[in-house]
């Protein structure tokens, strides 16, 4: 039953392991993909994380600055915050896109003026689904202000915003006009151990056949032994 228990295991994780090789190629394909337009409001029901996560899109709007957001991040600039803008698009639809990075130094639009950008812009990056669960060990407080996690729901309720899409757009490393925010920070990477579990398993497998063989010639000679 052991035997039988770990190969079914080792089988599982080469599954997996199947599953996750095809899992990166496909995001690989997407984040290297010509940008292709932000789906539309009449799309947003079948928008999901196993279709859309990490697409490469474009979106088109006017960044409503006084509805601005900062979630806690840490990156390799160290701590700071993600700048969450809505960006209104002539459909009337609301996008929030994370545009970047800002040191605690910059958490304030008086310390960055340069990049409130004003009039209609263009955004690049990638599609990202939402954060609704919060940081790790930690809860977003809308009342506080105090964000962990890019919930798009929460934050529209806490800025009045409406007809919101279900997901965000990290924005890519076109820089803004005195280096503030910083895009294109975005970490497309998943582990992929399964190999290694996979064989695990089949070690302990062989271990409980070479067990069970030690034991059978232990009994075999202690009977002749009698």
């Amino acid at each position: 039953m052991l035997f039988a228990g770990f190969v079914a295991l080792g089988g599982w994780q080469l599954q997996r392991l199947a599953w996750k090789t095809d899992l990166i190629a496909q995001v690989e394909a997407s984040v290297h993909a010509a940008p292709q337009p932000a789906p539309e409001p009449d799309a947003w029901p079948t928008v999901s994380r196993e279709t859309d996560q990490y697409r490469h899109v474009t979106a088109r709007g006017v960044f409503r600055h006084d509805r601005e957001t900062l979630v806690q991040a840490v990156t390799d600039y160290g701590a700071g915050f993600w700048v969450m803008t809505p960006l209104q698009t002539d459909a009337g639809a609301t996008i929030l896109i994370n545009r970047g990075f800002v040191t605690p130094q910059r958490r304030l639009q008086k310390d960055r003026p340069g990049g409130q950008a004003t009039g209609e812009q263009q955004v690049t990056g990638l599609l990202r689904i939402t954060e609704p669960r919060g940081g790790f060990l930690r809860t977003n407080d809308p009342a506080g202000d105090r964000w962990y996690s890019r919930d798009i729901a929460a934050i529209a309720a806490a800025r009045g915003l409406s007809n919101v899409a279900p997901y965000f757009i990290d924005a890519d490393a076109t820089p803004n006009p005195d280096g503030w925010p910083r895009g294109g920070l975005t970490i497309v990477k998943f582990p992929n151990s399964h190999l290694v579990y996979a064989l695990t398993w089949f070690g302990m497998a062989l271990m409980t056949l070479v067990g069970f063989g030690l034991l059978v010639r232990e009994v075999r000679r202690r009977r002749s032994a009698q």
